[in-house]
This record gives C-alpha cells, structure tokens and sequence, in this order.
C-alpha cells in the first residue's frame, strides 16, 4: 500500500444549500464513496472554524468575498462558514465517513486560514499529515472534493512539494470559479506541477 485518498472538504456548507456552496459539489460524493470503498487508507479533511475566524468577511466588517488588502497577497473574505460543532461543518450525510481512517480538522486558529491539507495558509505551520503518511509508507495520493480552485488545489500543490506523488479524479471535483476561468487555471496549475487529471475508471479499473 503505497497511497492514500484524500477527500477535502465534503460538508454541508460547500454543498448545495450550504452557506458558502459550491455549484454541483455534492456530485462529488459518489465518487468520494467509491474510492473510500476501494483504497484501505483515506483521510477526511474538515473545515473546523472558530467563531470570528480571519477568513469570515463578518470579521473584517466586509462585505463576503471582498479582498483583504492588509495581507499580502490579498486574500478572499468568505461567508461565515463551517463553524466548529455546527451543522454546516458537518461532512454532507450521504458522504461514507465511517469507511475514513483519519479525519483533519483544519482552519481552528483563529489569526489563520488552511487551504490545504498539509500546511495552514502560512506555508510553514503542519497539519502533521505529512508525518503520518511518511510514517505509513505513502508515497502518493489521490485527491477528490472541494473546492477544486482553493482547498484542493492548495492540498495537490503541498503534496507536489513534499515530493508525493498526486493523482486527482476529474469527476470528483468541483469549484467555486468566483471569477470565470479559476477552474481552468487551477487545474492548469496542478498539471505544471506534476499532478495527474484522471478519469474515475483509471482508478477502479
């Protein structure tokens, strides 16, 4: 056993009806429940926010989905969203979060936001992922869920960093494409860096 799956981010709130929803994301979630089904090792990630969180426009006195411009680069202000013990941080009930092996919390301080799986937004401070998967042998990943042009995006490139090996099923991601075309340049993005696009039926083949 040499990978992992790593399903990012499959809760209520991203999903339709959620308050920062991605169109489509819960199309993911049969595909997310093959590859649980399939791979012995699969790791849930979850947005887990305190109240008041730095990524909350709320926060900043904004309007969602302004820039903050204190920080450079500027990042994106999101809707108050996934809140730790909130049913919008909740994974999405048709996603087969028993068959997981590990669930990371991620985005709990409240001075930082985490994109990606491996590191919090800064770049330098763990998830500890990394740890447990050299612990385990794993040499590359598969990646499904949300949102193609932030958390998974951000989790691919880490990886690629880390020297893993990463593979990311095209019917099992969706994304926010807040501006036409961040979709496109995402995966663009991740195929630069080495990352694999494959079909599902490359997977269960």
């Amino acid at each position: 056993m040499h990978s992992a799956l790593i399903v990012v981010d499959v809760q209520n709130d991203f999903c339709p009806g959620g308050a920062l929803a991605v169109a489509h994301g819960d199309e993911v979630i049969p595909v997310a429940n093959l590859l649980l089904g399939r791979m012995p090792l699969s790791v849930l990630t979850q947005d887990w926010h305190p109240r008041g969180h730095v990524s909350f426009a709320s926060s900043a006195g904004k309007k969602a989905y302004a820039l903050d411009e204190s920080v450079s680069p500027p990042r994106v202000l999101w809707p108050d969203h996934c809140v730790a013990g909130s049913r919008g941080a909740d994974f999405h009930p048709g996603l087969r979060a028993d068959l997981a092996r590990l669930i990371l919390r991620k985005g709990t301080n409240p001075g930082l936001d985490s994109y990606s799986a491996f590191f919090e937004n800064d770049g330098v401070t763990s998830t500890g992922l990394s740890g447990w998967l050299e612990a385990l042998g794993i040499r590359s990943i598969v990646v499904v869920g949300l949102a193609t042009d932030y958390c998974v995006k951000a989790t691919a490139m880490d990886a690629r960093r880390l020297g893993l090996g990463v593979d990311i099923v095209a019917e099992g991601i969706k994304a926010v494409d807040a501006a036409p075309g961040d979709a496109g340049k995402a995966i663009e993005t991740m195929k630069s860096a080495g990352c694999r696009i494959v079909a599902l039926k490359e997977m269960i083949q």
